[in-house]
């Protein structure tokens, strides 16, 4: 056995690299090769509703418009996720907050 393969220490010997790994340190055959012919999926860009269409206002008695808004669990949805943008976000989660307190939306999934 040669000195890469095996070292000794306090009277015991092993093997230097972990079982069934190759020598290289990562897995036989390296990175999967991409599988031709599919076709890459686009997500569609995300886009703030209040500012498409000028005619919706968020206010806090409109609960039907303010439910798209959260989640079945009661949290409100991020912008990352509905595409709102800052300001109309910052809006809709105090509109989200008064309707709470009034109770014409749920406060948790327990509410629902």
């Amino acid at each position: 056995m040669s000195e890469q393969e095996t070292r000794t220490g306090e009277g015991r010997t092993y093997d230097s690299r972990p079982a069934g790994r190759p020598a290289g340190g990562r897995p036989a055959g390296g990175r999967p090769q991409q599988q031709g012919g599919r076709r890459r999926f686009y997500a569609r860009r995300k886009f703030c509703r209040f500012c498409a269409n000028e005619n919706i206002k968020i206010d806090y008695r409109d609960s039907d418009l303010l439910r798209n808004f959260i989640t079945e669990r009661g949290k409100i949805v991020p912008r990352r996720i509905s595409g709102t943008c800052a300001p109309h976000q910052r809006k809709l989660a105090e509109a989200i907050k008064r309707a709470r307190n009034l109770a014409l939306i749920p406060l948790c999934a327990k509410h629902f």
